[in-house]
C-alpha cells in the first residue's frame, strides 16, 4: 500500500506504523510525508485500540529528508510555502489521531524525529538513543516541529536544546520530557504501555484525549501557522543553501569555528 510506511495489525486491534526507510535513517521524504498523513486519515476513520509508532533498521527517525529540503530551498516562493504546510497538516494529524500513540525510538531521533516523539501520547526509547534538533547546524530551525516540542518539553526545558544542535542521550532526553521510559527492553515496555488501554472503552480514550489537547492548549491555528511561515522564510535565507551545501560538499560550513 506505501512506499515508505509498513503497516500491522494485531487480533488485539493494535496497528504498528513503522517509518521504512532503514536505507536512510528513515528521514521524513515528501513522499514519507505524504504517505503518514494519508495513514493518520485512514486510522482517523477507523480508529485502532493503540497505535505504535516506529522506526525499520534499529533507527527511528533521523529528521528531514536533505535532498527534500534543497529542494525546498531551490523552489519557489508558492511550492515552499505548500511543502511546509504538508509537513505541519502531518504533524497536526498525528497529534490529534482519535487513538493513544505509543513511540518506540531506538537508534536516533534528530530534528524531524524528535517532533513525531513529542506528538505521541507515550515515547519510550532504548538506552543507548541519540536525540537531537540539530537544525541549527545547517543554517535551518526547528520551525514545524516548534509548537510539539515546546508543548511537550516547556519553553525553559527546550531552551537547553532547541537552538544549540547538541546531541544527546536518552536520559537527558527523558529529564526533558521527550520521553517517558529509557529502557534496555523496549519491545516489554511498549507492551507494558499497550496493555492498559486493552481494558478501556475506545471511545472514552479518544474523547479523553481530544479534552487533555484541549485543556493542555495544543497548539492551535495561530501557532501552526507561525511554524510555517518561520520554516518558508528560514528556507529562504543564505544560511539555508550554505548549510545545505556544506553538507552534501562534506565541508565545514562558513560560521563553524574552528
Amino acid at each position: 500500500m506505501y512506499e515508505t510506511l509498513l503497516l500491522k495489525s494485531d487480533p488485539r486491534g493494535v496497528t504498528t506504523v513503522t517509518l521504512n526507510r532503514p536505507e536512510k535513517r528513515n528521514a521524513l521524504s515528501g513522499e514519507m510525508i505524504a504517505e503518514l498523513s494519508d495513514c493518520a486519515a485512514q486510522l482517523a476513520a477507523e480508529p485502532p485500540r493503540v497505535v505504535v509508532l516506529q522506526g525499520a533498521g534499529g533507527q527511528f527517525c533521523a529528521g528531514g529528508d536533505l535532498n527534500w529540503m534543497k529542494a525546498q530551498i531551490n523552489a519557489d516562493s508558492a511550492t515552499r510555502a505548500a511543502e511546509a504546510g504538508k509537513l505541519a497538516a502531518m504533524l497536526g494529524a498525528w497529534n490529534t489521531l482519535p487513538a493513544p500513540v505509543i513511540a518506540r525510538i531506538e537508534g536516533s531521533a534528530f530534528g524531524g524525529g524528535v517532533g513525531l516523539a513529542c506528538i505521541a501520547d507515550v515515547a519510550v526509547a532504548d538506552t543507548a538513543t541519540k536525540f537531537g534538533l540539530t537544525e541549527t547546524k545547517l543554517g535551518l530551525i526547528p520551525a514545524t516541529i516548534g509548537p510539539y516540542v515546546i508543548a511537550r518539553m516547556g519553553e525553559g526545558r527546550a531552551r537547553r536544546v532547541f537552538m544549540s544542535s547538541r546531541v544527546f542521550d536518552a536520559q537527558e532526553a527523558q529529564e526533558l520530557g521527550i520521553i517517558a521510559t529509557v529502557t534496555d527492553d523496549l519491545d516489554a515496555v511498549v507492551e507494558a504501555e499497550v496493555a492498559p488501554y486493552l481494558a478501556c472503552a475506545p471511545g472514552a480514550v479518544a474523547e479523553a484525549k481530544a479534552l487533555a489537547l484541549r485543556l493542555g492548549q495544543a497548539p492551535g491555528p495561530a501557532e501552526i501557522d507561525a511554524s510555517i511561515e518561520a520554516l518558508v522564510t528560514r528556507w529562504d535565507s543564505a544560511e539555508s543553501g550554505e548549510g545545505i551545501d556544506a553538507f552534501f560538499g562534506k565541508r565545514k560550513a562558513a560560521w563553524v569555528v574552528s
